[in-house]
Formats: C-alpha cells, sequence, structure tokens
C-alpha cells in the first residue's frame, strides 16, 4: 500500500498527495450530490407523467392514449435534465454533449422521417378525434370498423372481419367518411315498374310496404315520386330516414319486401326486352 501511494501518477505527484481530507470530503460531497440529483429526477419525472396522464383520466372527453404519450415524453425530458446536472457535477462540459445530441437527433428523425410523420398524425387523430374505436369507417379505399388508434396505425376490421392496418399519415391525410358520427341516414332506392302498370296503385304499394316497418322513419317525412321515365320502365326513386345501426340490413331487407309486394299485387317489375320483327320471304 505504502508503495502505491509513492506511485508518481501526474507532474511529480504521488497518489498520498491526492488524496487527502479536503479531496474525499470533496468526493463524497460529488457522489451524494449525484445519488440525491437521479433519486429526485425519478421522482419529479414519474411525478409529472403521473399528474399528466391523470388529466386525461378526470376528463371523459379527452383520450387516454394521447395524454399517456405526453407523460412520457415529459419524463424522459426530466430525465435528460438530471443525467445532464450529472455529467455537470463531475465537471464535464455538456454544451458540446448537447449539441451532438442534436445533431444525431436530427439525423435520427431524418431517417425515420416516415415513422415520425406517423407519430405526429396519430397524435392529431387522438386530439382532434375524427374518428374513435368503434366508428364505422371509409379510410383510403379501406372500409371496416376502427377497433385500435395507436400512436402509429389504426387497425380496421373490414366487412368480411378481415385485420387492416392503415399507417396514421394516410388516415390523417385522406378523406375520412365516418357512417357512425350521425345517429341516422337516409336510405334510398329506386323501383322500377311498367309503363302499363297503375302508378298510383304501385306508389301506395311501395310506401305501405316501407312505412310498414318498424325501422322505417317518419320524421323526417319519407319522399316517394316517379323520377324518371327509362327505356323498359317507369321509377319511383323513395327515400326513408332510418337509424344509422339498421342501415345496411333496412336497405336490403326493404329491396326484397317491395319486390314481394308488388308481384302480390300484379304489378309488373320490366327487364329490357327486344322486339324483332322478321320481313317475309318474296
Amino acid at each position: 500500500m505504502e508503495q502505491l501511494l509513492n506511485t508518481e501518477i501526474w507532474n511529480g505527484n504521488t497518489v498520498g498527495d491526492y488524496l487527502t481530507l479536503d479531496f474525499l470530503a470533496g468526493l463524497a460531497g460529488d457522489i451524494l450530490a449525484i445519488i440525491l440529483i437521479v433519486v429526485l429526477g425519478f421522482a419529479i419525472s414519474g411525478w409529472v407523467r403521473r399528474r399528466i396522464i391523470a388529466v386525461g383520466e378526470s376528463h371523459r372527453q379527452l383520450d387516454d392514449t394521447l395524454f399517456h404519450f405526453l407523460g412520457d415524453i415529459a419524463r424522459y425530458i426530466v430525465l435528460t435534465f438530471a443525467a445532464l446536472f450529472v455529467l455537470n457535477t463531475f465537471g464535464i462540459q455538456t454544451t458540446s454533449i448537447v449539441a451532438v445530441l442534436g445533431a444525431a437527433g436530427l439525423a435520427i428523425g431524418l431517417a425515420l422521417q416516415g415513422t415520425l410523420s406517423n407519430v405526429a398524425a396519430g397524435v392529431m387523430i387522438i386530439l382532434f378525434r375524427p374518428i374513435k374505436m368503434g366508428d364505422f369507417v371509409e379510410i383510403n379505399d379501406s372500409v371496416g370498423t376502427v377497433k385500435n388508434i395507436s400512436l402509429n396505425y389504426t387497425e380496421l376490421a373490414n366487412l368480411s372481419n378481415v385485420h387492416v392496418i392503415v399507417p396514421n399519415s394516410e388516415v390523417w391525410g385522406n378523406t375520412i367518411i365516418n357512417y357512425s358520427v350521425n345517429p341516422t341516414r337516409r336510405a334510398e332506392w329506386t323501383f322500377g315498374v311498367s309503363y302499363g302498370s297503375d302508378l298510383k296503385k304501385a306508389e301506395q304499394v311501395i310506401r305501405d310496404t316501407i312505412m310498414s316497418d318498424p325501422r322505417s322513419h317518419t320524421d323526417p317525412e319519407p319522399f316517394l315520386q316517379v323520377n324518371n321515365l327509362g327505356d323498359f320502365s317507369v321509377d319511383f326513386l323513395c327515400r326513408v330516414w332510418v337509424n344509422a345501426s339498421d342501415y345496411f340490413q333496412y336497405q336490403a331487407d326493404m329491396k326484397r319486401k317491395v319486390k314481394e309486394a308488388l308481384d302480390d299485387n300484379g304489378i309488373e317489375i320490366p327487364f329490357p326486352t327486344r322486339t324483332v320483327y322478321e320481313q317475309p320471304a318474296d
């Protein structure tokens, strides 16, 4: 030990010259300061994260996913400042480190440009809520029910219950058709009858058939009138309001019921025909 303490290490000074009470006291103080900074850094970062998450959880109209994301970001920022304080305690200049981190962040941002655009779009979707889980939507030619919205992508279950993943940048950057926002929708059909049919009777049969269904709304008032004189048929345009949740099944049911009602009342539904005249032989 004595030989080690007398070993020359810098400008003729030995280890023993550095191991003074002042040096040891300063070293102990630095270590305690570092421990205190680390403990406070984790405590404060955890508290900030919990407070931000609590804001989202205390307001039902706010989305929890966004506030969990913001809470994590705030926690990492506090821990980054704590790490810089630790380095300063060791006497390390942090200016150059911050510059290097900034350059590295810029390089990473450029490399992950597509991913970051998805994250930014995810934040906008969660914040402004153009869609939410359970909505039936059409996004970028994909139609289905929203099952999950994350920061990177939106998950849909299409009409065949196939899992569809749409990047958030395509969701936010495209037209979104949300069929679930309004509680009611207007169903529309065109029914054609032959030119020889009693139009007044046909209109009454169509109206009675559709309005007898309990899903049909009387307010707003249904619309039914002759809309077109086609090549083979007189076309009735019919519009009726219905609950959005009943729309698809209701629209399909009415096509079948009206067809059957017209048949029962002897009203012909025409189909394209062609008359061929044959010239008699001389």
